[in-house]
């Protein structure tokens, strides 16, 4: 009404003094042109009055825009979001330089740790990565004939949801080469570290960039095992967990459907880590409501992911229904815990910079402690003006222009609403103490969990091995969590920021090295699987594990390479156990052609073949052998040499393709 008004009081004055609009208030102007578009039909709302007719020609009427349709219309909106999000950032960067800056060092030292090992690599010598090409190539060509995957697989997306890296792998695999689709899903598996950590400081209103905390995590033993899909929940957990304390301190539609999103993205990425974020959700609830008084917000976030745990429970296989174990305390796992972090390489340089990135961890949080001692000090010291509440004020968005100082007021026809009165300062502050108090505490508390796994876990539950070993590493990064915020100096606020970033470096270096020496050790592996044709029946044997500097063997595995980049059958897979969204056909399936079966642990005991009784179903055969692989085959006629390169031995069936 108020603005209406105006328009018409404004135009009025306008054209008796013969001046155009140009003279009115921004506001007025700005409305006056929507209003007064000749593309209009003419017809005003009945209390702008009579307008005086204008002395200029009237304008030809324009064509009228063809209204974009729905998919259009949401590619505009989206694009017209992010370029106010690039703004935003822009604005942000020129208000804070130094954060913007850091917050760049941050992200290269991300890509220098995490990309640039697996760039330097042609097969990264993580030990189940070629499996877990294997199963992304079958994700990918599934329903493509010339790989013969669907004569052998059947897909489990909802009773094994191990499934987030081996879609995005599939779906690189679209535009990119298999070996570079897949590293570059096990970079995204390994970004998530430092991003959930980044977003859990964030909602304990602590600076982003202590993020770079989980990059020091990155390079442990599990990433060289290839429990990618393991380090990748660790980083959604993290994310999860700050997700809700966003959330639970300022409800909105945007976080809710984050959470969501962080929940299902987790469920389909590790489903043993799944229940435990559903419990950190509530359990964060609970723990902040006194500050909040808010459980209501987490309802909906929970419900697709609940409904997908529930068809999981009903759809899950034998092998993932676990087994009873005894729950007892292992006290002397404590001394294990240096050993199974970095001891990846033979390289001694790998110590070294462990103890050096643990050194400059500790420095940091000798500075960050001090520095949060300075601050409550500061706090108690005496009377500081408060900053102020979140009021009605501070909704008005930072582009809307003021109104102009020469409007008049007018009198309302109905008084208005009085707008609820914000809290006062000491409310707010303390509301605010009391939540930071109690979200500190969330992230301690998950790491208590995960240490209380370690110490009493089991190394194996049915076919599932190495778990204990794996909630140290959860334990410790949820203890980041712990990590007191950024000083509020500069001087200080960089040396920290350089110093966790070094931490993380000195650990990558040490990887990108090793990385280096393994691919010169893979290449005449290459040389040899390029004599292997598309789609082949492929027995392999790895009997000589020299070569690397591992402290475990990244060539047990190695062949399936070969089945990512081509297609085929192996001779051993990780279907067989019924622990992957990848599973073997029953072999009574009209259709099915599945290899046959091998004894357990097969792959790790090659001396037990015997060309009579497990070669019949192949037509070629890959050994890595020194002393020659002549005397494996020689009670078959039927398979001859093709080549030898390096260590690599490959043979073929005469009537091979």
């Amino acid at each position: 009404m108020r603005g209406r008004v105006h328009i018409s009081r404004a135009r009025g004055r306008a054209s008796g003094r013969g001046a155009s609009a140009q003279g009115a208030p921004w506001s007025c102007r700005a409305a006056a042109d929507i209003l007064l578009d000749p593309r209009r039909d003419g017809s005003f709302p009945p209390t702008l009055g009579t307008l005086s007719p204008s002395a200029d020609p009237p304008a030809a009427a324009s064509p009228r825009r063809a209204p974009l349709s729905g998919p259009l219309r949401r590619a505009a909106l989206a694009a017209r979001r992010a370029a106010l999000a690039a703004r935003r950032a822009a604005l942000a960067a020129r208000r804070a330089p130094l954060g913007a800056a850091l917050a760049l060092v941050v992200v290269a030292a991300s890509v220098y740790v995490i990309a640039v090992p697996l760039a330097a690599v042609r097969y990264p010598p993580m030990t189940d990565l070629p499996f877990h090409a294997a199963e992304t190539a079958a994700l990918r060509h599934y329903l493509d004939p010339a790989w013969h995957f669907r004569e052998q697989f059947t897909l489990q997306p909802i009773a094994v949801p191990y499934l987030s890296m081996y879609a995005l792998g599939a779906l690189l695999m679209v535009v990119l080469p298999p070996v570079a689709a897949v590293k570059v899903a096990a970079a995204a598996m390994l970004a998530l570290l430092p991003a959930g950590l980044a977003v859990l400081f964030h909602g304990l209103k602590r600076s982003p960039l202590l993020g770079v905390l989980g990059l020091s995590l990155v390079w442990c033993n599990l990433t060289h095992w290839g429990f990618l899909n393991h380090m990748g929940a660790l980083g959604l957990f993290a994310m999860v967990v700050g997700l809700t304390l966003l959330l639970l301190d300022r409800p909105s539609r945007g976080r809710q459907i984050a959470l969501a999103l962080a929940l299902v993205a987790l469920f389909f990425t590790h489903i043993f880590r799944f229940p435990f974020a559903l419990a950190a959700v509530v359990g964060t609830a609970i723990v902040l409501f006194p500050a909040t008084r808010r459980l209501r917000p987490i309802a909906l976030p929970l419900a697709p992911s609940l409904v997908l745990f529930a068809a999981w429970l009903v759809a899950r296989p034998k092998t993932l229904r676990g087994e009873p174990f005894a729950i007892e305390p292992h006290w002397d796992r404590l001394r294990e815990i240096p050993s199974l972090l970095f001891t990846s390489f033979t390289d001694p340089a790998e110590a070294v910079a462990a103890g050096r990135a643990a050194r400059l961890v500790i420095a940091a949080l000798l500075v960050c402690a001090a520095g949060a001692a300075l601050r409550r000090a500061g706090a108690f010291a005496g009377p500081a003006s408060a900053p102020a509440p979140p009021g009605p004020s501070a909704q008005r968005a930072p582009s809307e222009p003021p109104l102009a100082p020469s409007e008049p007021p007018l009198a309302p026809s109905e008084p208005p609403l009085a707008p609820p009165s914000p809290p006062s300062p000491l409310a707010w502050l303390a509301r605010q103490w009391t939540f930071t108090r109690a979200a500190a505490f969330v992230p301690i508390a998950c790491a208590a969990v995960f240490l209380g796994l370690f110490l009493t876990l089991p190394v194996q539950i049915g076919l599932w091995w190495y778990v204990y070993p794996r909630e140290i590493v959860a334990a410790l990064f949820l203890a980041f969590g712990a990590f007191p915020d950024l000083p509020r100096s500069p001087w200080l606020k960089v040396p920290v920021v350089l110093a966790l970033s070094g931490a993380a470096i000195s650990l990558g270096a040490v990887t990108l090295d090793n990385y280096r020496r393994f691919d010169r050790a893979t290449q005449d592996f290459d040389a040899i699987i390029a004599r292997i044709p598309p789609a082949p029946k492929l027995l392999y044997l790895v009997f000589d594990h020299g070569g690397s500097t591992r402290t475990t063997t990244p060539f047990i595995h190695l062949p399936a390479w070969v089945q990512a980049t081509r297609g085929g059958w192996l001779s051993f897979h990780f279907a067989v156990w019924d622990a992957s969204p990848v599973a073997y056909r029953p072999r009574t399936e009209p259709g099915a052609v599945v290899p046959p079966p091998t004894p357990l642990r097969w792959e790790w005991t090659p001396e037990k073949f015997d060309v009579r009784r497990h070669g019949a179903f192949f037509d070629w055969f890959l050994v890595r052998r020194r002393a020659g692989a002549r005397n494996l085959f020689a009670k078959d006629p039927s398979i001859v040499p093709v080549d030898h390169v390096g260590d690599w031995w490959l043979y073929r069936r005469t009537n091979a393709p």
